[in-house]
C-alpha cells in the first residue's frame, strides 16, 4: 500500500487528476460513455508517464532540496520501482492510444502531446520556451479526440486549450520559484518572476476565456 501510495503522489496527482478528467469532458462531445472512459485512461496513462519522469528526472535537485513532499525524496518509493512502473504503463499507454477509441491519428497526436510534455521534463523548462509543451499538449487534448471522427476540432477547444495550458504553467511554477532558480532551472516563468508570471498566467486565462465567449 505504501509504493501505491508512493506511486500516486509521484504521478502529480492533483494535475494528473484534472488532465484525466477534461479528457473525460471532451471525449464526452464525440463518444458515449464506454468509448469516453477509455479514452480518459489513455490520457490518465499518459499523465503518469509525465508525472513519474518528472520525479525521477529531477531525484538529485529534490534530494538536494531535502523535498520530502517527494515520495522518492521522502523514501515512500525507490528509483527502481518508480522505473519499473514506467517501463509497465509506456506500452499500455501506446497501445490503448493507437488501439482504442482514438485510432492511429488521434491515438497518434495523444501520444505526440505526451512526448511533449515529456520534452519539457527534460529540455524545454531549463529555456524560455517553456510554455510551448503546454501550449502543443493542451490544443492537443481535444484535437485528437476530433481527429479520431475525422472532424476538424473548433477553433475555442484547442485555441482555449492552449492558452489555459500555458496559464496553468506559469501558475504551477510559482510556489517553486526560488529553488528552481537555484537550480538553474530557467524556464520562461523562472525567468520573468513571480509577479510577472502572476500577471501573465492571468492575461491568459482572460484571452482564454474571451476565446471561449467568441468562437462557441
Amino acid at each position: 500500500m505504501r509504493t501505491f501510495l508512493g506511486l500516486i503522489r509521484a504521478s502529480h496527482f492533483g494535475p494528473t487528476l484534472i488532465v484525466t478528467a477534461l479528457s473525460l469532458f471532451f471525449a464526452s462531445f464525440y463518444w458515449w460513455e464506454g468509448p469516453a472512459l477509455v479514452i480518459a485512461i489513455c490520457f490518465l496513462s499518459g499523465q503518469l508517464l509525465v508525472g513519474w519522469s518528472n520525479d525521477l528526472i529531477d531525484y538529485k535537485d529534490d534530494l538536494s532540496h531535502s523535498r520530502q513532499n517527494k515520495p522518492l525524496v521522502a523514501g515512500a518509493i525507490t528509483t527502481r520501482q518508480l522505473k519499473t512502473a514506467i517501463a509497465i504503463t509506456a506500452p499500455i499507454c501506446v497501445a490503448i492510444n493507437l488501439f482504442g477509441p482514438l485510432g492511429f491519428i488521434g491515438g497518434g497526436l495523444s501520444l505526440f502531446a505526451v512526448a511533449w510534455a515529456l520534452a519539457y521534463n527534460l529540455y524545454f523548462k531549463f529555456t524560455p520556451l517553456s510554455p510551448l509543451p503546454y501550449a502543443v499538449a493542451f490544443a492537443s487534448l481535444p484535437t485528437c479526440m476530433a481527429l479520431s471522427k475525422s472532424e476538424a476540432p473548433p477553433t475555442w477547444m484547442w485555441l482555449g486549450g492552449a492558452l489555459f495550458g500555458m496559464a496553468a504553467h506559469f501558475i504551477n511554477v510559482i510556489k517553486d520559484m526560488d529553488a528552481d532558480r537555484a537550480s538553474n532551472i530557467g524556464g520562461l516563468p523562472q525567468r520573468i518572476g513571480t509577479k510577472a508570471s502572476i500577471a501573465t498566467a492571468a492575461s491568459l486565462a482572460i484571452v482564454g476565456a474571451a476565446a471561449l465567449f467568441i468562437f462557441i
